[in-house]
């Protein structure tokens, strides 16, 4: 079991936690449990140095990740949770916490983190599977509040993110994430590690903000280069992207009309996104 700074252990065996609180999973909540401590552990160390940064953790469920953040010598844990079972479970974790772990009962969807975390910001999180992406997508558009993101999704989901030009996981998302990020696949997780064990394998993956971003309107601009690229793979770049000016547009960076999305590099991608963003104001549709 996981140990405060001063050697204790932290909170009762976790399931008995979840037969107290009634925490059976919840497919529509996305919900697969961690209960192995000592994998929980080498995902927090895979999260790098913690000492003073302020860790952001979502849907901690009965809190087996959370236990391992505390044992580490992080300034503060946000434990954010949709879950009213999971919430009492976490404010117990908490009560016995020094004051370092906060619990927020609220759908991370809808939260600004940035503006209820002070820096350094980091996020280390067992995302839930059906709304992990769209978590991401968010926190990558203001990556610049964060100074990394240990995060572990469905493994598809994970090899996406890290996937190269040309090969088949890549698209959208690793355009997006390898923009903004360096990325790398740390940890691969089998089903067995989770209760209930989901149908497929897990894996995380770490995410480093690179020191410069791009401003919200030139993100938001590659958002809908990278949705039309690659919502019509099997067209060429000038059909595909044929509401941004088609041929001409290709040809003012420099690449093949007849190319498609897949074979972009995101060198190429942020060369589309900067010429798009300065011929459409940000608050013009394209």
């Amino acid at each position: 079991m996981p140990a405060d700074l001063a050697g204790r252990p932290i909170g009762p065996p976790l399931r008995d936690v979840i037969a107290r609180h009634g925490l059976t999973a919840r497919k529509p909540l996305g919900q697969h449990f961690l209960l192995d401590l000592n994998l929980a552990a080498r995902i927090v160390r895979a999260a790098g140095n913690l000492a003073r940064r302020h860790v952001v953790e979502i849907g901690p469920g009965p809190g087996g990740l959370t236990r391992a953040l505390l044992a580490t010598d992080a300034a503060s844990i946000t434990a954010i949770e949709v879950d009213p079972r999971a919430v009492g479970a976490i404010e117990e974790l908490a009560s016995v916490s020094a004051g370092r772990l906060r619990v927020i009962a609220a759908d991370a969807l809808a939260m600004d983190l940035a503006r209820i975390v002070p820096p350094p910001r980091a996020i280390v999180a067992n995302l839930p599977y059906n709304i992990g992406t769209r978590l991401l997508i968010g926190w990558l558009g203001q990556a610049a509040d964060f100074e990394r993101f240990t995060l572990m999704f469905q493994q598809e989901v994970a090899e996406r993110m890290c996937a190269s030009p040309g090969s088949a996981p890549y698209g959208r998302l690793a355009v997006l994430a390898q923009w903004t990020c360096r990325t790398e696949l740390v940890l691969r997780i089998p089903p067995a590690a989770f209760v209930p064990p989901p149908k497929v394998w897990s894996a995380v993956v770490r995410l480093d903000p690179k020191p410069s971003q791009p401003e919200p309107g030139l993100f938001a601009t590659m958002e809908r280069i990278t949705a039309a690229a690659f919502g019509q793979r099997r067209k060429m770049l000038r059909s595909a992207l044929a509401q941004f000016g088609g041929e001409a547009f290709l040809c003012r960076a420099g690449i093949a009309p007849d190319r498609r999305a897949e074979t972009l590099s995101v060198a190429e991608f942020d060369c589309l996104a900067r010429i798009a963003y300065k011929a459409c104001p940000p608050d013009t549709e394209v």
